[in-house]
């Protein structure tokens, strides 16, 4: 006699639905650990890191990927050296230890037969602890910031003393703006803006600023004289 329609789709589900445990691979250093959960295209992840403990949930691919682990020793969440990201190929955790001055870790878990299923080294980033010479690199865990990196590239250009194109750009941008992202350029730009816009290629007097023109004020004075008294000079 078949089951009934009812139970068919329970068991169905329960088979659908599988939690796997992610493998993890790690590195150290004298005040952090460099831990890798090796699961792509992670989304919904869930993550609880306590100074002894950590639970990761997430899903990829329609699965369900879990765990929970215990650390061989005390770890420090709320350290500025902390931080994770959530990766296109993988989950990156930087955490830094509670106690910088204590000999290396020799595993990642505190249960070793967890780590023998579960963690392996992570040779990338592997140094001996006699030829330790620094920190992780963990800038690439900053990915929120990239776009303001990004940005903060701009002056670090030396567009400000340099090129007129640049003066263009921040020109028309700050016509079309209205000034309004002058401000963190400095004096400069806005009056070249402002001075392109109104005075054509006459900025140069009033561009290098307020102070330092104040010996030039004859020269805006000359300019209504001349332009006003030219034309009729020469008609």
């Amino acid at each position: 006699q078949p089951a009934p329609r009812g139970s068919l789709r329970a068991t169905m589900a329960s088979e659908d639905v599988k939690t796997l445990t992610p493998p993890i691979t790690w590195a150290q250093r004298s005040d952090s650990i460099y831990m890798t959960i090796n699961v792509a295209d992670v989304e919904d992840a869930k993550i609880d890191l306590q100074p002894t403990k950590m639970t990761f949930t997430g899903k990829a691919d329609g699965q369900t990927f879990s765990t929970a682990i215990e650390f061989f020793g005390e770890l420090d969440p709320t350290d500025e050296l902390t931080k994770y990201g959530v990766k296109p190929r993988n989950v990156q955790f930087h955490i830094a230890k509670k106690d910088k001055e204590a000999e290396w870790w020799p595993r990642l878990l505190k249960d070793k037969t967890q780590e023998k299923n579960q963690v392996k080294t992570d040779w990338s980033r592997y140094v001996d602890e006699d030829e330790e010479d620094g920190g992780f690199d963990a800038g690439g865990l900053d990915s929120d910031m990239g776009g303001m990196g990004g940005m903060g590239g701009m002056p670090g250009m030396g567009g400000m003393g340099g090129g007129g194109m640049g003066g263009m750009d921040m020109a028309s941008l700050m016509a079309q703006m209205g000034g309004g992202g002058g401000a963190p350029g400095g004096g400069g730009m806005p009056d070249m803006s402002s001075l392109m816009a109104g005075m054509g290629g006459m900025g140069g007097a009033n561009d290098a600023g307020g102070e330092s023109d104040s010996d030039d004020d004859d020269l805006p004075d000359l300019e209504p004289d001349t332009a006003g008294g030219d034309p009729d000079a020469l008609d």
